[in-house]
C-alpha cells in the first residue's frame, strides 16, 4: 500500500513538473537551445578536421541515420527526432578552420547552431556545441521539458571523443572557409 502512495506521489510530481516546464516553453514563443562542451585528447586541427567531415555524423550521432554533403555549404539530414524520422537540409553559415562551424536548417525541421573548438593544449581541445531547435509535435515538446535534446548531445559529444580519440587521427579534413570572418 504504501509503495503504491509513493508510486502515485512520484507520478503526480512528476507531472507538474513536466508541466511547468511544458508552460514556461509555451509562454516563451522561444526556440529551445542545449549547450554542452567536452574535452577531446587529440590536436585542435584533428579535432575540427573530424568535425568536418559531415557524412561520418552517424557514427557517433546516434539518432542521425545519414547525413548528405550537397555542396560546400549545403547538407541533408536523415535522423530520428523523438521517434520519428524526419529530413531537413542545412546550409552552414560560418565555417573558420580550427575555430567554429555554424548551420541553420533551410526546410523541414527547424534548428541553427554553432560547434566552436578551443585549444587546451598542443594535445587537447574543448568542442562547445550550441543549438537552438523548435519543438514541433507534443512528443518533441514533452521529450524538450524532461532534458531529452541535452542527454542526446551529451551522449554524442561523448561518442565523438570516444571515435577520435580511439583513432587518434581524423578521417578527413576540409579547410576550406564559409561566410564572413
Amino acid at each position: 500500500m504504501l509503495s503504491r502512495i509513493v508510486t502515485v506521489a512520484a507520478l503526480a510530481v512528476g507531472g507538474v513538473f513536466l508541466s511547468k516546464q511544458m508552460k514556461k516553453m509555451r509562454a516563451s514563443g522561444s526556440l529551445s537551445s542545449v549547450e554542452e562542451s567536452i574535452e577531446v585528447n587529440v590536436p585542435i586541427s584533428t579535432a575540427y578536421n573530424q568535425w568536418t567531415q559531415f557524412e561520418e555524423f552517424p557514427r557517433f550521432m546516434d539518432s542521425v541515420h545519414e547525413v548528405r554533403q550537397l555542396d560546400a555549404e549545403h547538407l541533408h539530414w536523415r535522423a530520428s527526432v523523438a521517434g520519428k524520422e524526419k529530413e531537413w537540409d542545412a546550409e552552414i553559415t560560418e565555417q573558420t578552420p580550427d575555430k567554429r562551424i555554424a548551420w541553420r536548417s533551410i526546410s523541414g525541421v527547424k534548428n541553427a547552431g554553432a560547434v566552436s573548438f578551443h585549444k587546451i593544449s598542443d594535445s587537447a581541445t574543448r568542442v562547445m556545441l550550441q543549438m537552438d531547435y523548435d519543438p514541433q509535435t507534443f512528443g518533441e515538446k514533452v521529450g524538450d521539458a524532461l532534458g531529452a535534446v541535452k542527454m542526446q548531445a551529451k551522449g554524442n559529444l561523448n561518442r565523438f571523443k570516444e571515435l577520435i580519440e580511439g583513432r587518434g587521427v581524423e578521417t578527413g579534413a576540409w579547410r576550406g572557409t564559409v561566410g564572413q570572418h
